[in-house]
């Protein structure tokens, strides 16, 4: 089976993904991969240290693509031209790019953004509204010159908000009906699902086919049958698969995930169909 991970990041990217032991960050990515449930060594992720060990484990996994997720915020820079380097140097690589249009002001993020698509050729551009000073919400007029950039260049808006959002009052999706309805044409995939707020991230894709979900490594926590369910009806071309990887094994993500019920055809869309869509592959 073909199988696209739209969230797969290599330890040796930054020391918040276990780049470098004995610190702080990587303490949590051990206690964090605990928490999701990986079996045995918590510490799996080493093996991804360098760019080679990196592409074994995609190789090993059987991925047909690795989708690295950039990053802008206040707490954490993951610049694009970070991801192009990584991503390019194998086919078996995609890349997401991302601007914060508060704090680079929002000319330097649009034209940054334009540059990740149409230089770059990176697949999106990844916003975390809930993360930046100050937090906000995903229809926060001041993000939308940037919808409106990614809409006419119809590539994907990916938002990132589950329960590490910083005050949890923004890990709340009804904001994301709003942006939804205002950019009918935008695509817009949310990474971690918003988990635990299932239902109503849910209810927001049942409303508006142009919202795509995410939920990567907390699809197999608790309250989440409910993405299964939707995903068995209505919701089968708008759900995806990632792993979270270096937060939870690549190989293990996928024996779970192909253990949560899901119809075989249904199947068949979220690990690779409905990726392949969304990034044009």
């Amino acid at each position: 089976m073909k199988i696209i991970d739209m969230r797969c990041r290599p330890a040796y990217l930054h020391d918040f993904f276990g780049k470098t032991p004995g610190g702080q960050d990587y303490e949590v990515v051990k206690w964090l991969n605990a928490r999701v449930g990986t079996r045995g060594d918590v510490e799996h992720f080493t093996r991804s240290a360098t760019p080679e060990g990196f592409l074994a484990e995609v190789e090993g996994a059987g991925l047909t693509k690795a989708v690295v997720v950039g990053r802008h915020t206040p707490g954490q820079h993951l610049p694009n031209d970070t991801i192009h380097a990584i991503t390019s140097a194998s086919p078996l690589l995609e890349g997401i790019g991302s601007v914060d249009i508060i704090s680079q002001g929002r000319q330097t993020a649009l034209d940054e953004a334009e540059r990740a698509i149409l230089t770059l050729g990176l697949k999106g551009i990844d916003v975390e509204p809930g993360f930046g000073n100050p937090a906000r919400h995903a229809d926060d007029p001041a993000f939308f010159p940037l919808y409106e950039l990614l809409q006419a260049l119809d590539v994907p808006l990916y938002l990132m908000s589950g329960p590490t959002t910083p005050d949890p009052r923004y890990n709340d999706p009804a904001p994301v009906a709003n942006v939804a309805r205002a950019f009918p044409h935008l695509k817009i995939a949310a990474y971690h699902g918003f988990w635990p707020n299932v239902a109503g991230i849910v209810g927001v894709a049942f409303r508006h086919e142009n919202v795509f979900l995410i939920p990567d490594m907390y699809v197999f926590q608790p309250g989440s049958q409910l993405y299964v369910e939707a995903a068995n009806g209505f919701l089968s071309d708008q759900l995806l698969f990632g792993s979270s990887y270096p937060f939870r094994p690549i190989r293990q993500s996928i024996d779970d995930f192909q253990a949560l019920g899901l119809k075989d055809a249904v199947l068949e869309k979220v690990f690779h169909d409905n990726a392949a869509r969304l990034l044009k592959l």
